[in-house]
């Protein structure tokens, strides 16, 4: 717990440094993602009925990768002009993509549970919102570390003082 502690104490210390205001920046971009995933699953799986658990999930997250894209690339890490396909679309899209697939996998769990409790649709679309939720919560550090070396912004050296300094 001390550990955590030292950790908190650091990084608030480090709170107005350029890694620190990426750090934030990227977690609001975060934050945006999933409102846009969260507010897209719950309207083509709880209000419309479009597809089951699993084919929402994975709409609402390609729906979500869209702005996640020109936020992270354009606020987080300041790159502007014409995306390179196959140094960052690519890369992006396919980080995008295993995260999708693990939340197929939460998606699939959400939806034996919700077989196997007997739950209504109002239930089933809460557990599917939050197994949605949790998959991406899982990415999310691993995300901010490929994103930091797809958009050049620090070499790994740094971020390896950054890591090891946290």
């Amino acid at each position: 717990m001390t550990s955590v502690l030292t950790r908190a104490e650091h990084l608030w210390q480090k709170r107005e440094t350029p890694e620190a205001k990426q750090l934030l920046r990227y977690a609001m971009v975060s934050v945006v993602s999933t409102v846009v995933s969260f507010g897209t699953l719950a309207l083509v799986f709880g209000v419309f009925h479009f597809w089951g658990e699993i084919g929402s999930t994975v709409f609402a997250n390609a729906v979500a990768t869209v702005p996640s894209y020109y936020l992270n690339r354009g606020w987080v890490w300041g790159k502007n002009g014409r995306s390179h396909l196959m140094k960052e679309i690519v890369p992006f899209w396919a980080m995008s993509g295993i995260g999708i697939v693990v939340s197929i996998f939460g998606a699939a769990i959400a939806r034996h549970f919700g077989i196997e409790h007997h739950l209504g649709h109002i239930q089933q679309t809460a557990v599917v919102l939050f197994a949605n939720v949790m998959s991406f919560a899982i990415f999310w550090v691993l995300k901010f570390l490929v994103f930091n070396r797809l958009f050049k912004v620090h070499p790994l050296e740094e971020l390896d003082e950054l890591v090891e300094a946290a």
